[in-house]
């Protein structure tokens, strides 16, 4: 399958990237019986293939697979309702690799079922880390570290934009930037978001902390909401203050990115610098004089 420079929506599902409708039963609920009625003629149903002749998809954003004994009674009652959506391994020609589906396939095999109806489709690596990001967002809560960490790989692997990855999943440009800075903390942090014991409000409010650990933990033990952790950010901004100097963390790639564009936009040398804890920043600019001020007020307020 040919991959366009420019991803397309999410809403318009799974079938608008792969041009193909039948993609949507991948993702989608099966209909009712009596939705397939009213004279339409039924779909052929799609093709099976031994349950042992698919693997897990290397570019899966899902890192775990937990509470699958509800879905394993309902396979075993009814089957696999759904197709798996897979790819054809190039040095195996016998094998299959799951692009979306993962957990029904792990359902299945807990099911003791021999065979499963999928759906085969050849695709590059980008379009299966697309595709299986889009699943997981639609189906099932995936946590934010591993939807930071898909979103990362399309930025740094297929050179996507954020604003390329907001539109093909769906979401807003800053939450794909903010869930993205997650995975500037620590290993163990990551991990408490990940198991569910921070939220990724929580989390998002311990970037700049200087041991986002001990604070982390800290809220564990404190039960502390976001609010609270903002309000200790600033606490510990102004004691910084007073002390001796801080130094400062490196910048990330994404805020340099930012600093870029606004300067591109605005023609100024911009620096963008955060301030105490979690999203709160500074965006500085520099101005020569004051037509130039002029103007930067004109660009901003212009409707």
């Amino acid at each position: 399958m040919s991959q366009s420079p420019k991803p397309r929506g999410l809403g318009r599902g799974l079938s608008a990237l792969l041009g193909d409708e039948e993609i949507v039963a991948t993702v989608a609920p099966s209909p009712p019986p009596e939705a397939s009625s009213g004279g339409h003629t039924p779909s052929r149903p799609p093709p099976t293939l031994p349950i042992g002749r698919l693997k897990p998809g290397k570019m899966q954003p899902r890192t775990t697979f937990e509470d699958l004994e509800a879905l394993v009674d309902s396979v075993k009652e009814f089957g696999l309702l759904q197709p798996i959506l897979v790819r054809p391994v190039a040095d195996a020609p016998d094998s299959y690799e799951i692009v979306a589906g993962e957990r029904r396939w792990r359902a299945a095999q807990k099911a003791q079922l021999h065979d499963v109806p999928v759906v085969i489709r050849s695709m590059g690596d980008q379009d299966a880390l697309q595709l299986g990001l889009i699943e997981n967002l639609q189906r099932a809560d995936l946590t934010a570290i591993d939807e930071a960490q898909a979103y990362r790989r399309l930025h740094e692997d297929f050179d996507q934009s954020h604003d390329d990855i907001a539109h093909t999943v769906g979401k807003s440009r800053p939450h794909v930037a903010n869930t993205v800075r997650l995975l500037d903390l620590p290993a163990p942090v990551q991990e408490m978001v990940r198991d569910g014991r921070l939220s990724a409000g929580q989390a998002r409010a311990l970037i700049g902390v200087p041991d986002p650990l001990a604070m982390a933990q800290r809220a564990l033990d404190e039960k502390l909401t976001v609010r609270d952790l903002e309000r200790l950010g600033g606490t510990l901004k102004r004691k910084t203050k007073g002390g001796a100097p801080k130094t400062e963390a490196p910048k990330s790639a994404d805020t340099r990115a930012l600093e870029k564009r606004i300067e591109e936009a605005l023609g100024l040398k911009a620096s963008l610098k955060l301030r105490g804890l979690g999203e709160q920043s500074v965006l500085t600019l520099e101005i020569r004089d004051f037509d130039q001020l002029d103007a930067v007020v004109d660009r901003l307020t212009r409707r």
